[in-house]
This record gives C-alpha cells, sequence and structure tokens, in this order.
C-alpha cells in the first residue's frame, strides 16, 4: 500500500482553489520563489516566527528550502501534516505567496491538528491567508478525517488574530511561555474550532463568502 494511502494520510496529496487562491503541496523547484518571498518578508514575518538556529538569510535559502521540503514530505507520508504552499493564480501562472501547514495531526480518538500560517507582506489585506484557512480547514473536516484544529497565536500579532476572529474560531485558552519565537519564550492566546460549529453552514469557506458579501 502506499504511504499515500488512506491508512496513513487520508486526504492527501491534494489541491484546493477559491478564485485566485490556490492551495498545493510544494514542489523542489518551488526553492527559488519560496526563498525570495521569506527572505523579502524579513521584518514582516522573524517577529513571530519560532527562533532560528542560523541567521534568516541562510535559513531561507535556497539550499534551506531542500531540508524544509523533505522535512514538509516526510510529515505527509506519515499522515502528520498537510504542509500547502499558498499560491496566488496569476494568468497561467501561479506565484508563491504563502505557507499554511496542518500539523502535529493525532488520529484515533482525538482526530487533532494544528494550523500555522505566513504571507507575503506584499499580498496581506487581499483575503489570501483567509481563504487559504478556510480551504485547509474545510479539507481537513473533510477528507482530512479531524474533528478538530488548533492556532496558537502571538497576542501582539494582531493581523494574524484578526484573520481567525473575523472566521469564527473560538479564543480558548492562554499560554504562558508556549513557544521560543524571535529571541525569548513568548506567550499565545489559543483558538479552536471543530467541525460541528461550521457544519450547518456549509463548510468554513462558505461562511467567510458570507462574511465577505456583508462587509
Amino acid at each position: 500500500m502506499s504511504l499515500f494511502g488512506p491508512a496513513r494520510s487520508p486526504g492527501w496529496p491534494v489541491e484546493l482553489a477559491d478564485g485566485p487562491v490556490l492551495l498545493r503541496p510544494y514542489r523542489r523547484s518551488d526553492a527559488a520563489a519560496w526563498s525570495e518571498v521569506r527572505r523579502a518578508n524579513r521584518a514582516w514575518l522573524a517577529p513571530w516566527e519560532s527562533s532560528l538556529p542560523g541567521g534568516w538569510d541562510e535559513m531561507n535559502s535556497p539550499a534551506a528550502f531542500r531540508w524544509v521540503h523533505r522535512d514538509q514530505q516526510r510529515s505527509a507520508r506519515e499522515g502528520e501534516g498537510m504542509p500547502f504552499a499558498v499560491c496566488l493564480r496569476e494568468g497561467d501562472r501561479d506565484r508563491l505567496v504563502g505557507h499554511i501547514n496542518v500539523g502535529s495531526i493525532v488520529r484515533r480518538a482525538l482526530c487533532s491538528g494544528y494550523v500555522g500560517y505566513w504571507v507575503d507582506a506584499r499580498v496581506a489585506g487581499r483575503g489570501v491567508i483567509p481563504t487559504a484557512l478556510a480551504l485547509a480547514v474545510d479539507h481537513a473536516f473533510g477528507p482530512g478525517g479531524l474533528h478538530r484544529v488548533e492556532i496558537n497565536i502571538r497576542p501582539e500579532n494582531k493581523p494574524s488574530r484578526r484573520v481567525v476572529e473575523k472566521l469564527g474560531f473560538r479564543e480558548e485558552s492562554y499560554h504562558v511561555r508556549y513557544m521560543h519565537i524571535d529571541g525569548a519564550w513568548r506567550d499565545h492566546i489559543g483558538y479552536a474550532m471543530t467541525s460541528e460549529e461550521i457544519a450547518a453552514e456549509g463548510g468554513l469557506l462558505a461562511r467567510w463568502h458570507r462574511i465577505r458579501a456583508n462587509a
């Protein structure tokens, strides 16, 4: 049986799309684009990401991407993660503008995972990440077989908190000194959602469409 079979990683690999927003598995050929976006967004991303063992340029180089890609592939094969490149479809090309991952997946009686994401500051405010998050969560609750997803965000990260709050994630916890980020142990606010909370609305993407239509 393939490691991508239903026993190991249900719902993976897959591409998901809504309008110009495309979620797809990473490719080895993404190295240069990933590195350019990451390096260009150092000031935007570094305050919110886990502390790196080396310098920003080194850890976000095309060579570093090869290690990142191998780790993503392993996680997906083992059914522990669903890592997506977030792209904008522009004519006949897909422009890599971010990342979203449903990770730390636990099956059996829990059926839960944690979601993390980032986006290129040059496309922030255009609804890319809320759309990507809605696509990923709907897929996780459907073919992905999960019942619950959690997102942990630093209290100071207001743009990221706005994303989950506008989509209706429930604030349910405060984690003191939760993760080592930007040189220190940082508190995080825990948000969560279960499949039952959006089932009656036709899913999170349908909720997001209604929110945008009424804005």
